[in-house]
């Protein structure tokens, strides 16, 4: 809509609070909002150039304007709540957190039950929380039936059936779980005492709770009911356990609300805490999408309102980190700047920030697999593969003179090195520098075990060489039958030219191109490893080449010592007889004979 066509319906607007919507020629309503004044919200719409792309791109689409006046800014904020649950608008704020959560209930029955539910049913029945985690309800519920004998069937205990007998008392009875009033053998004002005091349990109220108990012992402790004042003694015991195990602030701290909110460009992260009598009794977050760069003072109202109606909550009290002008003149907005209660904000920010990194993190993750998804199908298009190349191998081959030869493979899965797949090799067939017959003989023995362990075979492998190098993997790839099965490249290193089987003419990738990069990467961490492996090789080769060249001196001689003597010099330096105490008299006449003849 433009401008000069919303000032032909700006006098009509009323100066007064309610809900506005926006529709565009389809009649779908892109965008709900509140306003304290109609007239002045919606006319700022059009009325300015806005920074925010996604807002002018809003403002072009409506092509309709309809308002409702409500009385006070608190039912515009309720309304508005339900308006954008019911039509979901794309430019709106968006929640994230779709969970159900569970409740505890206090059935609206004769006897009432008291178990877990996720379903909120207006039947008179008593809702406590929602809660965060099931464990959580399954502990308080645990200690409720370690303090109370409650029943657990569905049965429908009316005076009536009581009185005619229909129920018999079950096993919940007969292991003290129950105490049956089925069969009236507890009556209802003592159960319905019971019920009252879980309540306060379940309200936060434990300490008023703990009182009465100990009113009780007492009472039962002085008119010799010795039994009954030691089951309030385990109650009271039971009790204070649990207490322990729940973060206690301050107990001048009641019936309390607290929101925190951390920023993260177009999303929120809100946390909520819910304190009764010192007690953090419920906790939640939630994550808000923020389609319109919305200010966080707007976010916090929303997500305060979201959560209160959820929570059912009527607490007068909330804290929250900066003002905000929340519409109910109700509830009392205060911001702790010392003492218990501002530590109470700075630990529920910090669960607002923890949820916000947890955010970043799993965003990072998702943008870098997307990166290197980008980089495999512009890999999979330079190479022409018929597959996207999610497993790469990649073989090298390292010798100095022709000593030591040995060869190693890497493996990238996904874009990523995979270190637990690299695999180093000896050299077994080969004698002297011959890298050509070394590769054959590596890319044979690699896949002739993928074939009999029936393991999957890669998208692509990557040969570090020319031509010659290329031919001679091909020639351990046609003995296996496995020609077509997959992708086989070389990579010459001067010029960086990427060779095919039966092609000779190279083909030359641009040398910015991310898929050049990735055959680089694997190219040099398989030159890496093959080198580590050959180096360590010759380092243990070198130390021992002085000792295992006398004709009589095996390897196991020469280790032991080498362990004893630490070095070459210091032997030649030892006694014959300090020898002999090594490795026998035999030997060690052949080692200092070698050792003193050369001398």
């Amino acid at each position: 809509m433009t401008p000069e066509a919303f000032k032909a319906i700006q006098a009509t607007l009323p100066d007064s609070p309610g809900v506005y919507k926006y529709s565009d020629d389809s009649d779908r309503i892109l965008y709900v909002g509140k306003a304290r004044s109609l007239k002045k919200r919606v006319s700022s719409y059009f009325q300015k150039e806005h920074d925010s792309a996604r807002l002018r791109m809003l403002v072009r689409r409506i092509t309709k304007i309809e308002v409702t006046v409500v009385q006070t800014e608190q039912e515009a904020l309720l309304l508005e709540n339900s308006l954008i649950k019911q039509y979901q608008p794309r430019y709106n704020i968006q929640l994230k957190d779709d969970k159900s959560y569970p409740f505890i209930c206090i059935k609206n029955e004769r006897f009432p039950r008291i178990f877990l539910t996720r379903r909120y049913i207006d039947d008179g029945s008593t809702y406590l929380g929602p809660y965060t985690s099931v464990r959580r309800v399954e502990s308080i519920l645990e200690l409720i039936r370690g303090l109370f004998k409650l029943r657990t069937c569905s049965l429908n205990l009316s005076e009536k059936a009581i009185e005619n007998g229909k129920y018999r008392i079950c096993l919940e009875y007969h292991i003290g779980n129950c105490a049956g009033p089925c069969e009236n053998l507890f009556d209802e004002v003592n159960y319905n005492e019971q019920i009252a005091l879980i309540k306060k349990i379940l309200k936060g109220q434990s300490n008023l709770v703990l009182n009465e108990l100990r009113d009780r012992m007492k009472h039962h402790a002085e008119n010799m009911q010795f039994e009954l004042a030691g089951e309030m003694k385990k109650r009271i015991d039971t009790l204070q356990t649990f207490n322990s195990r729940t973060a206690v602030v301050n107990h001048d701290i009641d019936d309390v609300e607290v929101f925190t909110i951390a920023e993260e460009e177009e999303h929120a992260f809100v946390n909520y805490f819910k304190i009764m009598n010192g007690s953090i009794v419920y906790t939640r977050g939630l994550e808000i999408k923020n389609n319109l760069e919305e200010t966080k003072e707007d976010l916090l109202i929303f997500a305060i309102n979201e959560i209160r109606q959820i929570m059912h909550s009527d607490s007068k009290e909330i804290y929250v980190q900066f003002p905000i002008e929340y519409p109910d003149p109700k509830v009392k907005i205060i911001i702790p700047q010392i003492g218990d209660k501002k530590k109470l904000i700075d630990l529920s920010h910090k669960n607002a920030l923890f949820m916000k990194n947890r955010f970043l993190e799993e965003q990072n993750k998702r943008d870098y697999q997307k990166g290197r998804n980008r980089v495999l199908e512009q890999l999979q298009a330079d190479f022409r593969l018929t597959e996207l190349p999610v497993h790469i191998e990649c073989f090298d081959n390292s010798n100095i003179q022709g000593t030591n030869p040995v060869a190693s493979m890497v493996v990238f899965k996904n874009g990523r090195a995979s270190k637990a797949d690299y695999r180093h090799y000896n050299i077994k067939t080969v004698e002297g520098p011959n890298d050509f017959a070394s590769m054959e003989e590596i890319v044979y023995r690699r896949y002739k075990r993928l074939i009999s362990e029936d393991q999957p075979l890669p998208q692509l492998v990557v040969i570090d060489g020319g031509k010659g190098q290329l031919s001679s993997a091909m020639a351990a790839i046609d003995k296996l039958e496995l020609r077509g099965k997959m992708a086989i490249v070389s990579i010459a290193k001067r010029l960086e030219e990427i060779y095919f089987p039966e092609d000779s003419v190279p083909l030359y990738v641009n040398k910015r191109s991310e898929s050049l990069k990735l055959i680089q990467q694997l190219r040099d961490e398989a030159h890496r490893f093959a080198i580590t492996f050959h180096r360590l090789k010759r380092d243990k080769g070198t130390i021992k080449t002085g000792l295992t060249d006398i004709e009589g001196i095996g390897e196991k001689t020469s280790d032991l010592l080498l362990k004893t003597f630490k070095s070459e010099k210091k032997l030649k330096l030892a006694t014959k007889e300090e020898i002999a105490a090594c490795i026998g008299n035999a030997k060690a006449e052949v080692v200092f004979k070698h050792y003193h003849n050369q001398a």
